[in-house]
């Protein structure tokens, strides 16, 4: 008797995509369908992130096929999920969920979170365990089926307005620092959740200090294994570094596109050395555009790797020196800021503001995200092979670790 060897579906190619994005078009109108609906639509048919499984908002597809999906979407002004808002959850906490998450979780958080119905934020950072991100002392104890959470995290984006949270919080204060630490999704409305603005350079406050009193969080809402929380962790930064530093744009956009534009604009502003300096930043920048788009290209074949720390390392030294050439440009003027009243904005605009906003919130590029210190260090050893530093206190017991 012969075995056939069972059958499999192929993964759509060009050609369906175009084909299921019509459909979807003609099936829900954009100009007659209302948005949140349109955006829900498109994520059951599979045209949210095409690589994901079918069901999650994908298709299985391979992920350079998205840009055939938007493409067609775009034409027919559809509208988007203003990804600039909801950027937290897109590039940080769904590709954690679906590292890690269970079917359930999956169901739960993917679809809201691509749609913009629920917006996410990052618990990460504390006071004392910044860029020693591991050393964080925020406690998780567990209840039963639940577990309680105090503890105190900084400078989180989008918090007040956030409904969900990715957390580490120590679970076992015994094993060394790296070990011991659970990762879980966190309900910014639950009670003992306590949102305070931390107030910027820009006078904006788009991020915030958050206190942990007493909340309790189910064990359902546990991402991984208890005490893996610094390996889940790692998909959530490795992430968050390439949708920092590796964003898709066009030539001459980003930060220095405002500055072309002045100086073509006008040229009695110009000076030999600004000149100089201007066409070496624009080379700086066009390279960094294009080194994106082959890091995005690495990305088809698997997981983001250290790469992308090396691009938020380019991005953010480029964003501040490309915002003080602006600067002194511009001269006097240069020194004007349009407004600096205290708000709570849902998201950063860095072309849309002043060449002052530019220069004073491009100083916190080389902080957000990773500090450019960690990051360089992540490029020696990880991508250049370099030796590791010295780390005396990587077997030590945290809770025995001098604070």
């Amino acid at each position: 008797m012969s075995v056939h060897p069972p059958t499999t579906t192929p993964a759509p190619d060009a050609a369906e995509v175009r084909r299921l994005t019509r459909e979807l078009l003609a099936a829900h109108p954009p100009a007659t369908t209302d948005r949140t609906d349109f955006l829900r639509a498109r994520f059951d048919a599979g045209l949210a992130w095409v690589h994901y499984p079918v069901g999650l908002g994908g298709l299985d597809a391979p992920r350079s096929l998205q840009v055939v999906a938007d493409a067609e979407l775009t034409a027919a002004g559809a509208p988007d999920n203003d990804p600039r808002r909801i950027g937290i959850g897109l590039g940080m906490a769904a590709p954690t969920v679906l590292a890690y998450g269970n079917d359930e979780q999956k169901r739960r958080f993917l679809r809201p979170l691509w749609v913009g119905e629920e917006v996410w934020c990052q618990l990460f950072s504390e006071p004392g365990a910044g860029s020693d991100l591991a050393a964080l002392g925020t406690r998780a104890v567990r209840e039963g089926d639940t577990w309680v959470v105090d503890g105190q995290k900084v400078w989180t984006s989008s918090a007040h307005l956030a409904r969900w949270a990715i957390l580490i919080a120590r679970t076992d204060p015994a094993l060394p620092k790296h070990q011991g630490i659970t990762y879980f999704v966190c309900d910014m409305t639950d009670p003992g959740v306590e949102v305070r603005p931390l107030r910027q350079i820009t006078g904006e406050a788009e991020f915030n200090e958050v206190f942990l009193s007493g909340v309790r969080i189910p064990d359902a809402h546990r991402l991984g294994p208890v005490g893996e929380g610094w390996r889940v962790a790692q998909t959530t930064l490795m992430n968050e570094r390439v949708s920092i530093g590796g964003s898709r744009i066009p030539r001459e956009g980003g930060m220095i596109g405002p500055v072309a534009k002045t100086w073509r604009d006008r040229p009695g502003l110009r000076t030999h050395d600004l000149h100089q300096r201007l066409l070496t930043l624009w080379v700086d920048a066009e390279v960094a555009r294009l080194t994106g788009e082959r890091l995005r290209q690495q990305l088809v074949a698997g997981q983001p790797g250290p790469e992308g720390s090396g691009m938020k390392l380019a991005f953010a030294r480029l964003n501040q020196e490309i915002s003080g050439l602006e600067v002194e440009l511009l001269g006097e003027e240069g020194l004007l800021y349009e407004d600096w009243t205290m708000r709570r904005p849902e998201l950063v605009d860095f072309t849309g503001r002043d060449a002052g906003y530019r220069y004073l919130r491009s100083k916190g590029n080389s902080i957000e995200g990773g500090t450019s210190e960690v990051l360089l260090n992540i490029v020696a050893e990880r991508v250049l092979g370099l030796p590791t530093e010295p780390r005396n206190d990587k077997d030590v017991a945290w809770k025995d670790l001098a604070r």
